[in-house]
């Protein structure tokens, strides 16, 4: 496990609520700017008349355009945090608790797209205590998704496979929906792209027990698509 580094970005407001208002503010209009203009070629000044202020109230929730992009990547990070808890709350099942987590972290990257891309390409900006700092967050992450695996695992749905590196290769699908989405839009939507992508990826993990639960799942699902079909008519 990597170790976190304790890191914060300063701040000279001590209102945590108005300082979150604000730094989103910030960050959605850099992830804006950063992704079309480029990180290098974004200034401060710019950040501050998209986002609607000046730069000098800026510097108050960042110290430099570094932070700012740390910031940006870190919400990310964060809302995987937030939604895959909440989807998965309440469902004991574990292959239904791993389908809501690949789901929730998909939903995460469909709606920030920008975001997500400007991750891989301007991380590298950052200077390498940051990038410990996201590279700690995002396993934190992903251990919620593992730990999905593992559930899986231990019932025996799930083959005895290394955890982390299978989580990645769901990481990777959701990421491709931002990374390739210029391409993969004109072949399938958002809901048609990550029901056909877990299909193919959970078949490599499922055992015959677990094949058999996920037939089940899948025809009660059909049903009740069919039921409120007939319903809507």
């Amino acid at each position: 496990m990597l170790a976190k580094p304790a890191f914060e970005v300063q701040s000279l407001v001590t209102d945590a609520e108005l300082v979150k208002k604000r730094r989103a503010q910030i960050i959605a209009a850099a992830v804006d700017l950063f992704a079309h203009q480029g990180y290098y070629k974004t200034t401060i000044q710019d950040v501050a008349k998209k986002a609607g202020v000046s730069a000098g109230l800026i510097y108050q929730y960042v110290r430099d355009k570094e932070d700012v992009l740390l910031l940006s990547v870190l919400d990310v990070l964060d809302s995987y945090k937030q939604e895959i808890p909440a989807a998965t709350q309440g469902l004991t099942d574990p292959l239904d608790r791993f389908k809501a987590a690949i789901y929730a972290y998909c939903r995460v990257v469909d709606q920030r797209r920008e975001a997500t891309v400007l991750a891989y390409r301007s991380t590298k900006s950052l200077s390498p205590e940051r990038r410990q700092l996201i590279m700690a967050s995002e396993i934190e992450t992903n251990a919620l998704i593992a730990q999905c695996l593992k559930d899986g695992i231990k019932a025996g749905l799930f083959r005895d496979v290394d955890p982390d590196l299978a989580t990645y290769h769901f990481v990777g699908l959701a990421h491709s929906w931002a990374l390739k989405h210029w391409r993969i839009k004109q072949i399938a939507g958002f809901e048609r792209y990550v029901e056909e992508g877990f299909d193919f990826l959970v078949h490599a993990l499922l055992t015959d027990k677990g094949w058999q639960h996920y037939k089940k799942l899948q025809a009660e699902k059909a049903g009740k698509e069919r039921k409120k079909s007939s319903k809507a008519r």
